[in-house]
């Protein structure tokens, strides 16, 4: 028997949904073949494009501006030192309003209205949904930072975990760059206690340590001798004043240690010290004075025959 078919039938209602997805179809088609369309897309790409190139000129060209002014002001070293960090603090506020004002722009091109779109949502509306509770907290706190000269850029401080040099201090972030290459970026509203070593001038210590067989008298004298010629070296043009001698600082089990001071420039005690220590070492030894290190004593306890 040949197997009937069965006929679905189709109501007026689908019929109709089904007209209705065609016609939609084709208006989006329409609409993505439009040359207008796509003129339309074109310039509006076009003009973001100039926005942006223009607001990286704008950024570029004020950049340049500030250095060319404060090379001419940079004077003296503590100017320097404030200088060079309103130079970076300036640079970050030309780059934040000019590429703030490139996106307001960007947005116009949208036909969006952006003072009504700023109106809208209120203060109240802008501090909570970007956080800027925080934000106000680390512009602040990055104001005093300045105007209290706690640091600038070029020094030498201890942040927390962090211990470097001064990159570069933001309106909102400070960054440090430790001698190891890594780069610490810390908000400035989380800074609570900064040890700036950069201020004041640094003191290198030494100590030398002497064998137990030796003069001590004899090897203080020979010291202070050395240390008499170090200001009239040119090796040694951060020391700002003679190296002192304090005299013996412990007694330890095998050796005799002896302590020396030396004033330098900010920072630069750490170089002074190993300089120091290796000519210090070679001039002892050319004296007789020995340098005690670990000795080992073989003892036969075979009797003799």
């Amino acid at each position: 028997m040949a197997a009937e078919k069965t006929e679905i039938p189709v109501t007026e209602e689908l019929s109709e949904e089904i007209q209705r997805s065609f016609d939609l179809f084709g208006k989006a088609k329409d609409a993505l073949l439009s040359e207008a369309l796509w003129i339309n897309v074109g310039l509006v790409a076009l003009k973001i494009l100039l926005i942006i190139i223009l607001a990286g000129l704008v950024v570029r060209i004020g950049k340049a501006v500030l250095r060319r002014v404060f090379s001419v002001r940079l004077k003296r070293p503590l100017s320097d030192r404030r200088e060079r960090t309103l130079l970076k603090l300036l640079e970050n506020v030309i780059s934040y309003v000019v590429y703030f004002a490139a996106i307001l722009a960007i947005l116009s091109t949208f036909n969006i209205n952006v003072a009504g779109l700023i109106a809208g949502a209120g203060v109240l509306g802008l501090a909570v949904g970007f956080g800027a509770q925080s934000l106000v907290k680390d512009v602040i706190t990055g104001f005093f930072i300045i105007f209290e000269d706690q640091f600038s850029v070029g020094d030498y401080v201890r942040i927390g975990e962090a211990e470097g040099t001064v990159e570069e201090i933001g309106l909102r972030t400070t960054k440090i760059k430790v001698y190891t290459g890594e780069l610490h970026i810390i908000p400035n509203g989380n800074i609570q206690e900064v040890v700036n070593s950069s201020i004041y001038n640094s003191l290198a210590i030494i100590d030398v340590r002497v064998s137990y067989e030796t003069n001590i008298p004899k090897a203080e004298s020979l010291i202070k001798e050395f240390l008499a010629g170090l200001m009239d070296d040119e090796n040694y043009g951060d020391l700002l004043a003679p190296p002192e001698l304090l005299g013996v600082q412990a007694l330890e089990p095998n050796h005799v240690i002896m302590r020396i001071s030396a004033e330098t420039a900010p920072m630069m005690h750490f170089g002074l010290a190993r300089r120091l220590r290796m000519d210090l070492k070679q001039f002892l030894q050319e004296n007789g004075i020995e340098i005690p290190y670990p000795k080992m004593v073989m003892v036969d306890s075979k009797p003799p025959e």
